[in-house]
């Protein structure tokens, strides 16, 4: 998806720019989790260094945080040119949407970072053997000797704003373009903005589903078990049905594809 785009002209608008830097985040987010996953399953030895440990947590946290603020600025983008189309050209400009894409990669970095960071000061006295696939932080905290209830609000304030927060304003957003789909007067347009938001939606519950209700839940209603039953979602499922999703329901993405097909072939010929 994300060479697609950048090799078909037609597709270079704010919204399939933002779907690039989706399709990349998905493909850094799967390869932070499953190749180590895959590695341990294959050799039977489960096992991560710490610096292992604490890289893979900060990408996957940076994803994590990144995709969340990135989804909530492509249900911005599909507001702005259903519900106010002559605006669009302003309001997404080439250069607002870079500042969203940057935004993004930025606050998610920092937040993951701080996570991190911490994470991995902490003093861990107990078992080292982290009840999970990956090196999740939640994961960890039991293995601490030291009072982590101050950290553990830190998290629930974090997922708030980097995932609640753009969830609220998804959910608000797809509201308005729903109710103004509904009073188009063109049915070819109202079933392509509601193909369009469908799609969206799709991804956006298979992503935010699992992520809130794993990481909103307090600690005592938690159990390992269900909380990699949930990561599976979040961490394999949703970045390997992102691009599918978004080119089988999309006949601008499926048109690009034959365009740029062809443009190889007729070269080879």
């Amino acid at each position: 998806m994300t060479a697609l785009i950048f090799l078909d002209p037609r597709l270079h608008t704010p919204m399939y720019f933002l779907l690039s830097q989706l399709s990349l985040m998905d493909l850094m987010y799967i390869s932070t989790t499953v190749p180590k996953m895959a590695i341990n399953f294959l050799s039977g030895q489960k096992s991560i260094s710490f610096l292992g440990c604490g890289v893979q947590s900060f990408f996957f946290l940076t994803m994590a945080c990144s995709e969340g603020l990135l989804l909530a600025s492509m249900a911005y983008d599909r507001f702005v040119a259903i519900c106010h189309p002559l605006h669009y050209p302003i309001r997404m400009s080439k250069m607002k949407c870079g500042k969203m894409i940057l935004g993004s990669w930025t606050l998610g970095s920092i937040n993951s970072m701080a996570h991190t960071v911490y994470a991995l000061h902490l003093p861990y006295c107990r078992s080292r053997a982290i009840n999970h696939f990956f090196c999740d932080v939640p994961a960890m905290l039991p293995l601490a000797c030291v009072d982590t209830w101050d950290y553990e609000y830190m998290v629930f304030v974090s997922t708030s704003l980097f995932l609640l927060l753009p969830f609220l304003g998804i959910t608000a957003s797809y509201g308005r373009v729903l109710f103004a789909v509904f009073h188009m007067r063109s049915k070819e347009g109202r079933k392509k903005a509601f193909t369009t938001c469908s799609t969206h939606l799709t991804v956006v519950t298979f992503y935010y589903a699992p992520f809130v209700y794993t990481y909103l839940r307090p600690k005592t209603l938690r159990s390992p078990a269900e909380d990699k039953i949930l990561a599976v979602f979040y961490t394999i499922l949703t970045p390997m049905l992102n691009p599918i999703i978004y080119s089988l329901r999309n006949k601008e993405v499926l048109g690009a594809m034959r365009r740029v097909c062809g443009m190889f072939s007729s070269r080879k010929k």
